[in-house]
């Protein structure tokens, strides 16, 4: 599945006919645009499809998706906004889905605490295999449980030749990526990036979110082994079980074996040993 995100720069950037013309070239599946204006809802008399605009209030861009394929409408989730006096109009997310992904279509806030609340509100409202596209507006890395950024290291972002930020980013979960890299940045001021995308083989249980690369697998059989061979011994401290119930391995729980010792036993033997710590050490000469 082939996924383009762009920020075309409402207005002075790129118009409905450098949109097409990327379409044209590139041919991807799914198609998101960040400052999306109205203009832009001319792309399917242009080069066929389906195109949904998500307008943001007190705005004259919103976020746009196009796709070859038929798409169910998507929907707009709300964003958290900041409480700061003189704050810009709230954002939302597109949310939408194509061959059973769901796919988020974003252009988060400026400020770095507010649009890492963003990204979190907007995983929490995600099933499935999922990816957050977008304008990230986020400078330094993201980290999201259960998500890993797949998209190009480059820098997609310069008002100048002298500072570049890497805006433009996809996190996802239950999705690899073949190929990620930046386009031709094109009248816009953000490159488009490009995404070769596949989803990953699900892993089958009660747990539909439970998604886990090939290599994971091999990773459960060793230590299902490894628990076989250990589950043998006692288990003193109960932290061993503690340890299997997280990685949901259902380890049938087992009667500790507790060793009678005396007191006086157990200081015999703490006493022996300091008497052999405090030898001082002999070499035999032969």
């Amino acid at each position: 599945m082939k996924v383009i995100s762009w920020n075309v720069l409402r207005l002075v950037g790129a118009r409905v006919e450098d949109v097409a013309a990327l379409i044209e070239f590139h041919r991807p599946d799914l198609l998101l645009l960040q400052e999306a204006t109205k203009d832009l809802e001319a792309l399917p008399t242009l080069v066929g499809g389906c195109f949904f605009r998500e307008p943001l209030d007190g705005r004259i861009y919103g976020l746009g998706a196009w796709s070859p394929h038929s798409l169910a409408p998507p929907y707009g989730l709300p964003l958290p906004i900041s409480q700061v006096p003189g704050r810009v109009p709230p954002r939302v997310a597109q949310i939408l889905q194509l061959d059973g992904v769901t796919f988020a279509n974003v252009h988060l806030s400026h400020g770095q605490i507010l649009n890492r609340s963003q990204l979190l509100h907007v995983v929490s409202a995600l099933d499935g295999p999922a990816a957050v596209i977008g304008d990230y507006n986020a400078v330094g890395p993201i980290r999201l449980a259960g998500f890993k950024d797949i998209g190009p290291r480059q820098a997609t972002h310069s008002r100048n030749s002298f500072v570049a930020f890497r805006l433009d980013r996809c996190m996802a979960r239950g999705l690899s990526c073949s190929n990620a890299r930046i386009l031709e940045r094109g009248p816009s001021d953000h490159h488009p990036i490009r995404l070769d995308l596949q989803v990953l083989p699900r892993v089958c249980g009660s747990d539909e979110r439970a998604i886990v690369r090939p290599r994971h697998l091999r990773l459960r059989t060793s230590v299902q082994r490894w628990v076989k061979v250990t589950s043998d011994g006692p288990d003193r401290t109960g932290g061993r079980h503690l340890f299997f119930e997280k990685l949901d391995l259902r380890l049938p729980r087992r009667k500790c074996v507790q060793a009678t010792i005396s007191w006086r036993s157990r200081e015999a033997c703490t006493q022996a040993r300091k008497n052999a710590m405090s030898l001082p050490f002999q070499r035999e000469v032969v």
